[in-house]
Formats: structure tokens, C-alpha cells, sequence
């Protein structure tokens, strides 16, 4: 997969959804009866990178204040869906001791790696910081997570609603309609190809979380710890 052609294409595509007002408002951001829950691993960048992003974040407040933007605290990226946030999921379903040896057998050998988060994607419904990985890492823990949660008898909806393949981060979505839609586009099309930096992946977090990854309603589970990089191999 073509990492920087699928950005574009989905950049392209949704783009002239937005520009005929064919996105997608998410009514559920404020519900303070959503009860969606899941269990994923992610990676949170550092906090060069999240605050290149709030320099963004803040001048698309200033054209569109009343849509949604994800503090520092809640910006990550998915590594994996474990289990996909559905209504009334609760850890008290599960043993999560099972699903970290699961994962503590998957990241066996795999080293640190990096993701460079360069230039803007969107979708109908928000807006993505688009990452690129400077190995084949991540596309292998996937791999073997895939594998060793299909192999046990634990709860899990891997791939059930598609197939993750990129490393991109979430950080505005869509909660009313456009009172500005020409200047945001704008923004947008400014910061296209906007480099907001690099980030080492030295851990991997497990969570129980919410549809936002709101800090007030993440649950950390269990941190681990990627092999450090061969001197030899570590990327400038």
C-alpha cells in the first residue's frame, strides 16, 4: 500500500464531498449518554509533534470555533482495534491480563521505530495528520497481533470494520455545519503539505477508551516497551 497515494486519494475524494456539503456530522460528541467503549492499542506523539498540531488546531478555532479539536491529551494513533468501541463494553467483560501477554508475545524482537507526521488529510467527517513510518515495524506488530488474537479464544473484532494501514491521527472532527466553509478549506489546503515533525515510538499503550480518547474516560491498561534501536540501525 502507497501510503502518500491513499492519503491523496482520500484527501481528493472528500473534498468535494465538503465542498457540496455532503459531510458527515458527528451527533454523538457531546451525548452524555454515548456509552461506546472499546479496548485499543495506540501510540501517543510526543509533545513536539502535538504541539505543532494546537498551533494549527488554534487557527482553525478561530474560523470554525464550534466544531471539535482534540486537546494534546487525546491525540494518538491507532496501532490496533482490539476491540472496536460498541455500546455497553465494560472491562469487567474480559481479563485484560489475557490480552497483554497476547500483545507481549506480538511485540517479541520488534524495535523502536519512527513516524514522521507530514501535511493534512481529511475525511467527510474530520480532519487527519497524516504519518509515515520510516520501516516496516508497525505494519509487522499488526501482523502479528492479527494473528495471535485470531489464533486465541478472547473477545476481539480485528478488522471487523476494515483493515487498518495507515499511522494518520484524528485531531478535529465535524459537530455542526460550516459557518465558514471557503476559509476552512482554505486552512486546510494551507497546512496540506505541513511537516509537524517526528516522532521516536518507543511504547505502545493499551487502553480502555471511549469513540474520542477524551482523557476523562481513558483507561490505561498496560505500557509496553519496545526493544531500543541497534546504535547501527537508528534513524537520523
Amino acid at each position: 500500500m502507497d501510503l502518500r497515494e491513499h492519503y491523496q486519494n482520500l484527501y481528493e475524494d472528500s473534498l468535494e464531498k465538503i465542498k457540496s456539503d455532503n459531510y458527515q456530522i458527528d451527533n454523538l460528541i457531546d451525548s452524555l449518554s454515548d456509552n461506546r467503549f472499546g479496548l485499543t492499542l495506540i501510540i501517543r506523539p510526543n509533545i513536539t509533534v502535538k504541539n505543532e498540531i494546537q498551533k494549527f488546531l488554534k487557527r482553525l478555532k478561530s474560523v470554525e470555533p464550534n466544531q471539535y479539536y482534540y486537546p494534546n491529551s487525546d491525540i494518538h494513533v491507532t496501532v490496533m482495534s482490539i476491540i472496536s468501541c460498541y455500546d455497553g463494553f465494560d472491562l469487567s467483560q474480559i481479563n485484560p491480563a489475557d490480552y497483554v501477554n497476547v500483545i507481549q508475545n506480538s511485540l517479541k524482537s520488534l524495535t523502536c521505530f519512527e513516524i514522521e507526521f507530514d501535511g493534512l488529510t481529511v475525511s467527510p467527517s474530520c480532519i487527519m495528520v497524516q504519518g509515515f513510518l520510516n520501516n516496516n515495524t508497525l505494519n509487522l506488530i499488526r501482523d502479528k497481533l492479527r494473528l495471535n488474537f485470531k489464533q486465541s479464544e478472547l473477545e476481539q473484532t480485528i478488522d471487523k470494520r476494515y483493515s487498518i494501514q495507515t499511522a494518520h491521527s484524528t485531531i478535529s472532527r465535524l459537530r455542526k455545519p460550516l459557518t465558514k466553509k471557503a476559509e476552512y478549506l482554505e486552512l486546510i489546503e494551507e497546512y496540506r503539505n505541513f511537516n509537524f515533525g517526528r516522532s521516536p515510538v518507543e511504547t505502545l499503550e493499551l487502553v480502555y477508551n471511549d469513540w474520542y480518547h477524551k482523557k476523562e474516560h481513558v483507561k490505561e491498561i498496560y505500557r509496553f516497551e519496545l526493544n531500543k534501536w541497534d546504535t547501527k540501525m537508528k534513524p537520523t
